[in-house]
């Protein structure tokens, strides 16, 4: 096997910097023609962009954002790096972005500057929200200000309230195709080996790529399927790869990669039941991951 790539080789820039938006044309010109006609018809107040994770959502909402407040308007953005907690101190690490977060941001507004411009509010992700957090956003949405566009990535439809569902303006945004998947990889990825499997293994996320490569696991998964091929593989070689899915809960995912690879899809639902108890029961991560994977080993 080639030895692994530094993580440190690559460089994904934040949707904020990326000027690289593929795929999502027709919801780029929805809301351009929208912007253009605002004069005859004003433009919806509530962008809902959503869709799974690392198809482009993000860097979508940003260059809607850019369009529309142009440097000169204000813009405000919610997302895990400005959580703050009720001190005010910043909380990037927590499972959720606060109320207090989102009350500070509509106090930062109702300060902003009365210059008449557009003010955006992008929301990244409406699912990272609490729930005070949500039904405090819900009642700037219910009378949304003037000249205010809200852009809302939502990565689950069905996490957020049916309350901020009903004043969005929703846009299902689809994974990207094998060909989109490719001019990233080309973009981002020119020195790295992207090959069909791993496009295929993607579904349709340049992020998962992206994380995948950042953290070696495309690598590992290609250790779990050959273990798994190996009739000759045994339990300490299980051991071995279950010790490397174990060290990133972000990869616990490969295992149901594997489940999907072979066909075995009465495995899906056990193993997905599995990995959640990982972390719900407080598991031995090696030894619950030992055991889907001898699962696994099992019924090939």
């Amino acid at each position: 096997m080639a030895p692994r790539k530094s993580s440190k080789s690559f460089h994904f820039p934040h949707p904020m910097d990326n000027d690289t938006l593929v795929g999502h044309a027709d919801i780029l010109r929805d809301f351009t023609n929208a912007w253009n006609g605002r004069a005859a018809h004003p433009v919806h107040p509530v962008w809902m962009l959503a869709g799974p994770r690392g198809i482009g959502k993000a860097t979508l909402a940003y260059k809607i954002a850019k369009m529309v407040y142009g440097n000169v308007g204000d813009f405000f953005i919610i997302d895990m790096s400005r959580n703050v907690d009720k001190d005010g101190k910043s909380k990037p690490d927590a499972k959720n972005i606060s109320v207090y977060t989102v009350r500070a941001m509509i106090e930062k507004m109702q300060m902003s500057s009365m210059s008449g411009e557009w003010r955006v509010i992008l929301i990244d992700s409406v699912d990272e929200l609490t729930t005070s957090a949500e039904n405090a956003m819900l009642k700037l949405l219910e009378e949304p200000p003037a000249k205010t566009l809200f852009l809302l990535v939502v990565h689950q439809l069905a996490n957020v309230l049916p309350t901020v569902r009903s004043r969005a303006r929703i846009e299902k945004m689809r994974p990207l195709s094998m060909s989109e998947l490719r001019q990233l990889c080309d973009k981002f990825l020119p020195d790295a080996n992207v090959g069909d499997e791993m496009l295929r293994l993607a579904s349709g996320s340049f992020g998962r790529i992206a994380n995948l490569k950042k953290s070696g696991g495309d690598d590992i998964y290609d250790e779990l399927i050959e273990c798994l091929n190996n009739p000759h593989s045994h339990s300490t070689d299980m051991m071995a790869v279950a010790k490397k899915i174990a060290a990133d809960p972000a990869l616990y995912g490969i295992l149901l990669d594997a489940i999907a690879a072979f066909r075995l899809a009465d495995l899906y639902s056990s193993t997905t039941h599995a990995i959640a108890d990982i972390t719900r029961l407080n598991l031995e991560p090696e030894t619950a991951i030992f055991k889907i994977i001898t699962q696994i080993k099992k019924c090939l």
